[in-house]
């Protein structure tokens, strides 16, 4: 049995322990709120940015664009990982590190050369251990404070990769925030284009029409890039919000962990008191009794 002194010595240490996992609880929560309010902002425009995008490609062959033009054959694939820069936020990192894996074997099964971009320090790190992948770029010490500036780097990156035929489809792997307490990770493809699907003839209302000015073909050049980047700059906010709220959930558990085992070693360090002061009543006992002795 561990002698009073060690016991004490862990409470302490556990106490401690319990201190940061809340205070970090606490910082995490705070970022969240932050994070959920850009995602908030952000999602509407990426929205209305789908719609008119719908809208534009109804009708429109894919050969207008080199964007929307899908290769005859994929020879090279691209997949964007975005991760956080650090960990403590529960198996967050590993579920987007093991989806992008899954898609690189997955890829290379088909005869696929598989290049990645990591956002991110633990993407970064998981993009140079996956065998057999080349690494594009990374980017790391961005996540935690970006704008639409990482987005437009990034987006000009792979479309330039793209239109140079060095790369034949880009997939971006993110956490998708669906609540506090889920955070799926998203495979999306970025390019080509998918042209979104006509939506089922229901009875309602007919759409307005529109009068687009230049031609459809001169508004998709402009746009399409532009959407491109909207989509990255939408995966990099929600898996910022994503983290936060991981790791909240991480904190929280970890502190609720550290009060149950603090209660199991102020129970142990009792047991172990009373075994002290048992042992010293029988000594004084004993000695009283051979003194009579």
């Amino acid at each position: 049995m561990p002698s009073l002194k060690d016991v004490k010595k862990k409470i302490e240490s556990v106490e401690k322990t319990k201190q940061i996992t809340k205070a970090m609880n606490m910082v995490a929560s705070a970022k969240l709120r932050r994070a959920q309010e850009r995602i908030e902002r952000f999602r509407p425009y990426a929205d209305k940015y789908y719609e008119i995008l719908k809208d534009l490609s109804k009708g429109v062959d894919s050969s207008v664009h080199p964007l929307l033009e899908p290769r005859p054959e994929i020879k090279t694939s691209c997949i964007i990982l975005i991760t956080s820069e650090r960990g403590l936020c529960g198996a967050f990192n590993v579920n987007l590190i093991n989806k992008a894996t899954k898609l690189v074997q997955e890829k290379q099964a088909k005869g696929i050369a598989v290049k990645m971009i990591g956002v991110g320090r633990k993407a970064a790190q998981a993009a140079r251990k996956i065998e057999g992948v080349e690494v594009m770029n990374s980017y790391v010490g961005v996540m935690d404070r970006f704008d639409f500036t990482l987005a437009n780097q990034i987006g000009k990156e792979i479309i330039k990769a793209y239109e140079d035929h060095m790369l034949d489809e880009v997939i971006l792997v993110y956490g998708q925030l669906v609540t506090l307490l889920r955070q799926d990770p998203v495979a999306l493809q970025l390019l080509p284009v998918v042209q979104p699907e006509g939506e089922k003839e229901e009875k309602s209302e007919p759409k307005a029409l529109y009068m687009y000015e230049p031609s459809v073909e001169g508004l998709l050049g402009e746009l399409l890039p532009r959407f491109v980047k909207v989509q990255i700059y939408r995966g990099l906010l929600d898996t910022s919000a994503s983290e936060h709220a991981a790791r909240m959930t991480a904190m929280d558990t970890a502190a609720k962990n550290c009060e149950e085992m603090i209660d199991k070693l102020t129970l142990a360090y009792n047991k172990a008191r009373q075994a002290a002061i048992t042992a010293e009543l029988l000594d004084i006992v004993g000695g009283a009794e051979a003194l009579k002795g």
